[in-house]
């Protein structure tokens, strides 16, 4: 993909692996621009793979803009088995030019590889799939535990906004009440945690993870309809992928 000289960010599974909180995942997920010169790019990457579509939409702009994701299984030798999820939107999510500009590059084995800034990969991660938000509550003891002593403002604002760790929630307004006041509108286990009542906190936390599991069932209602009847044409003969 790198050789391509496509623009995609590393998001996934993968992603929270280099962000320090590990996941086993086999799979590649990566974010792209969807444009006519970069998909072209990613379709000679998937040629020079031997990765073949397993599932339906195809890799279309038109899809790819509603937020479906496209599935493909490489073949080539050194890859084979390898299944390549590629979207270019995800609910909520801004455009790619500006997730572009807000990444975070690393440095492996003398190859640069770019993923969602962390907070991108957060809010990716913000679904209806139970799995996705332990691996949230991890990202973020991560990220303030590494961070503590020298956080700024923003970050303070972040961890506000997005710890998931009620023990940790409440230390951190205790640390830094000022900020806390100004966002507890924003966030009613923010208001918890100025009350210092950790089951409380507990309790939001797990209202805000039910509320936004069913905007995202919400969200995939219309495009997994779409899904369905494509694999119903796909089955007629009336689409290839």
């Amino acid at each position: 993909m790198r050789k391509s000289g496509a623009r995609t960010l590393l998001m996934g599974g993968q992603a929270c692996v280099f962000y320090g909180a590990a996941e086993f995942s086999r799979d590649l997920d990566l974010l792209i621009l969807a444009d006519p010169e970069n998909l072209g790019r990613l379709r000679a990457a998937l040629a020079d793979l031997e990765a073949e579509p397993i599932a339906v939409p195809p890799l279309d702009p038109a899809r790819l803009a509603k937020g479906h994701a496209t599935h493909f299984r490489c073949r080539r030798a050194d890859v084979a088995g390898l299944r390549i999820d590629l979207m270019s939107r995800y609910r909520g999510g801004p455009e790619f030019e500006d997730l572009w500009r807000r990444r975070t590059t690393i440095e492996v084995h003398g190859e640069s590889i770019d993923l969602l800034a962390l907070g991108d990969l957060v809010d990716a991660k913000k679904t209806q799939r139970d799995k996705h938000w332990p691996m949230i509550g991890r990202l973020m003891e991560r990220s303030y535990f590494e961070r503590e002593e020298t956080a700024s403002q923003e970050q303070i604002e972040f961890w506000l906004r997005e710890l998931r760790t009620p023990e940790l929630l409440v230390e951190l307004v205790e640390n830094h009440t000022d900020i806390a006041r100004r966002l507890e509108s924003a966030r009613p286990a923010i208001a918890a945690a100025l009350a210092g009542a950790k089951d409380s906190v507990a309790l939001a936390l797990a209202e805000e993870e039910s509320e936004e599991k069913s905007k995202d069932r919400e969200y995939w209602r219309p495009l997994k309809l779409e899904i369905e009847q494509l694999r119903l044409e796909r089955a007629s003969g009336n689409q290839k992928l």
